[in-house]
């Protein structure tokens, strides 16, 4: 059945572009065609038009019922006809919230609900006139409930909507009981700018058509004259706007030049047909008025806030062709201050939540002595649910911990059993149990140890386990001092293996006790906290290797859990830099580098060692003196 109310939907839609279609090309120049709204009749057989308007004065901040469309409904359409800080609001019969539901305000767009598709409107613009809106083409697939989340006095809420009759209509396109009514008028008159639709002026469009008895005369054999016919200009169409230039169409006739009567328009010369059909009319500028922008979010979240918007005063000074205003701001006083709309508002989105004790107080965790007691403090909206804690005033919060005494308690001291091995394998060793100090029996708590009445029982006790023969053990000396004064450091002992045989002891070699697990040697000490101190890297290569270079590290000032600190002493801060290789460098010997005469010097101190032979039989002693002398006073020298 859905499926049919969605075709005949789909069949009333696109019957209704056909014949606006049509009508467009029936309808005069003058634009005097219209909608005949006498007849009660629905446009298309078979479908009810449900309309209906809601509107208050005063109202409850909240959700207020408007209608409810039932399912199978067709051709939807609510809208709020002025502006305001009101909200529409849906939800479907089976209680699912579609559009502005549980107080969350949805953005437009188009939602998907109760099989059709809602498209929901909101005008941002400051020109806007008109108010928030909700179209669906339908058919409906479930009731729908229409409210009003009422912020403001005085809403105005339009709603339209097409319900099936119980006959199946049988639509035929081309039929003539498909066209809508057309009412029958004169065309549009001009007379002193105003419009007038039940007389008839001079200036009127008068259709005439020619009596069918008038016989034309044969020119051939009459001598009159022959009839002439001419364009004459007989009225023009409704101006588009009332003020602020806008346009209206100059009406052309073809009339007989003696006569002056209207004769059909095709006895004219086409080729002198009027060009200008549009003129200015009302060219008075429009009144000013107040342009009242979109009211901002409410300032608070919940409970009694604050919103503003935005008002102008415009004038509009221009009517453009597709049917848009050109406007522009003025002064306040054109718009008169008295009248002027508020520009802030008080708002409530919903109820703010509220804290809500649900429980007595538990009793304390302890049977004696302080202890602690809780109970369920939880956070509810207006309609009962329950939130986030942040949703409520955190700061109102009733406590949920609160600390209870229930008197002194019974303390006595409780003992284990000895363990049943002695530490020692022979000879004089150990037995150990734990020791406890417990409130009393019933509850098993560990108080400290002083907190008992009397004297502590003994936690270790001696043992025999008989005579020593033949035994090899491990001996441990006393630990060492620790290597560090403060922070972490390591402490030794010493071990030996020793060979017990009924009390006598020889220390024998560590392979002899290899057999058996051995005692730790070193163990980490700490025996305060350093506090402040310098922490510097390992120096890093020197940058020569000989005639003076140097090198560095990283210096930093750290506190005990190795944090950056600027409380170390300045005057102890370590180089983080220093010179290094101070020794003169050593000229490199190549082994095929020497001097074959034991007169060399003489060639130096001649200077011949600028000539291949002398620097090869010379090699040693000509390589130092490229050293000793400068580069330019051996170029200095060459160039003598």
């Amino acid at each position: 059945m859905a499926g049919l109310w969605q075709q005949l939907c789909s069949l009333w839609q696109g019957r209704a572009l056909a014949l606006l279609h049509l009508v467009s090309l029936l309808s005069p120049a003058s634009g005097a065609l219209y909608w005949d709204t006498t007849d009660n009749s629905s446009p298309l057989e078979g479908f009810e038009v449900v309309k209906g308007n809601f509107s208050r004065t005063f109202l409850r901040i909240g959700y207020h019922k408007i209608v409810e469309i039932p399912a199978g409904a067709c051709n939807i359409s609510i809208q709020e006809t002025i502006k305001s800080r009101n909200y529409l609001a849906l939800q479907a019969k089976s209680g699912v919230s579609i559009i502005n539901g549980n107080w969350v305000i949805d953005r437009p767009g188009i939602f998907t609900a109760v099989g059709t598709q809602l498209t929901y409107r909101r005008p941002n613009e400051i020109r806007s006139r008109k108010g928030e809106s909700i179209t669906a083409a339908g058919p409906l697939t479930e009731d729908v409930h229409v409210y009003i989340i009422y912020q403001q006095p005085g809403p105005v809420i339009h709603y339209e909507y097409s319900m099936p009759l119980n006959t199946q209509p049988t639509p035929e396109p081309h039929t003539p009981s498909d066209i809508l009514p057309l009412a029958e008028t004169a065309g549009p008159s001009y007379t002193d700018g105003m419009t007038d639709h039940t007389d008839l002026t001079n200036n009127d469009i008068i259709e005439e058509t020619p009596n069918p008895d008038d016989v034309s005369s044969d020119t051939s054999m009459d001598s009159t004259p022959q009839t002439t016919y001419t364009w004459t200009k007989r009225g023009h169409t409704e101006c588009s706007t009332t003020c602020g230039t806008g346009k209206h169409q100059v009406l052309w006739e073809c009339v007989e030049n003696d006569s002056q009567k209207t004769v059909p328009a095709d006895l004219c010369d086409p080729t002198a047909a009027p060009t200008n059909r549009e003129e200015d009319c009302n060219t008075l500028s429009c009144p000013a008025y107040w342009d009242v922008g979109e009211w901002s979010e409410c300032s608070r979240r919940c409970g009694p806030g604050t919103q503003h918007r935005q008002v102008i005063c415009r004038q509009v000074t221009h009517v453009n062709a597709n049917g848009t205003e050109t406007s522009v701001t003025v002064a306040s006083e054109m718009c008169g201050s008295s009248d002027r709309p508020v520009t802030k508002s008080t708002c409530q989105l919903k109820i703010c939540s509220q804290w809500e004790i649900r429980s007595e107080w538990s009793p304390c965790s302890v049977p004696c002595g302080v202890g602690q007691r809780s109970r369920e403090v939880v956070c509810l909206s207006n309609q009962g649910d329950v939130e986030d804690d942040q949703e409520c005033n955190m700061n109102l919060k009733p406590d949920t911990l609160q600390n209870c005494d229930t008197g002194p308690c019974a303390r006595s001291w409780f003992t284990s059993l000895w363990s049943q091995r002695c530490s020692a394998e022979c000879g004089r060793g150990n037995r150990t149990r734990a020791v406890v100090c417990l409130m009393d029996v019933t509850h098993e708590t560990d108080l400290p140890l002083g907190r008992c009445e009397g004297e502590r029982p003994p936690e270790v006790t001696s043992c025999e386990s008989g005579p020593c023969q033949n035994q090899l053990e491990w001996y441990t000396g006393p630990w060492g001092q620790c290597s560090a004064e403060c922070g972490n450091g390591t402490q030794t002992r010493n071990m030996a293996c020793i060979y017990n045989n009924n009390g006598l002891m020889e220390v024998v070699a560590p392979e002899k006790c290899s057999s058996l697990s051995q005692p730790i040697t070193a163990q980490p000490c700490r025996l305060k906290p350093c506090g402040v101190q310098w922490y510097v890297t390992e120096w890093s290569a020197c940058s020569r290797s000989c005639n003076g270079g140097y090198r560095v590290r990283e210096v930093r000032c750290l506190a005990d859990n190795i944090v950056p600190s600027d409380h170390c002493d300045l005057s102890l801060t370590p180089e983080s830099r220093e010179e290094c290789n101070m020794q003169p460098c050593l000229p490199e010997t190549n082994p095929s580098c020497s001097d074959q005469y034991h007169n060399c010097m003489v060639v130096v101190q001649a200077r011949l060692c600028i000539y291949p032979y002398y620097r090869s039989v010379c090699c040693t002693s000509c390589s130092r003196a490229q050293t000793t002398y400068p580069k330019s006073l051996q170029k200095n020298f060459i160039h003598r």
